[in-house]
C-alpha cells in the first residue's frame, strides 16, 4: 500500500496555541443564554412544523420567544455596561 503525502508545507503556518483566549471564553459564555433561548424557540417551532398548532404550542412558543427577546435585552444591557456605554 502506498501513502499519499503532501509534499509542501502549509502556506501559512498555525499559531501554537490553538486555545481560545480568557475574552473569546466570556464572550462565548455571556452568550449563551441567548443560544439557548434560540434552541428553545426553535424546538417549539420544529414541533408544529407538520401540524397546525394547538393552544399548548402557541403558548409554547410564545413563551419561547419572549425568553429570547428578555436573553437578548440582557446581553446587551451587558454588553453595554462592560463598554463603558449607557445600559439600552
Amino acid at each position: 500500500m502506498k501513502l499519499i503525502v503532501a509534499r509542501h508545507t502549509g502556506v501559512t503556518r498555525l499559531p501554537v496555541d490553538l486555545e481560545p483566549t480568557d475574552a473569546e471564553l466570556l464572550a462565548v459564555e455571556d452568550e449563551m443564554s441567548v443560544v439557548l433561548a434560540e434552541v428553545e424557540l426553535l424546538d417549539a417551532r420544529i414541533a408544529v412544523i407538520d401540524r397546525d398548532p394547538s393552544e399548548v404550542d402557541v403558548r409554547r412558543i410564545r413563551r419561547a420567544e419572549n425568553r429570547l427577546l428578555a436573553a437578548r435585552r440582557d446581553l446587551a444591557n451587558r454588553v453595554s455596561v462592560h463598554g463603558g456605554g449607557e445600559a439600552a
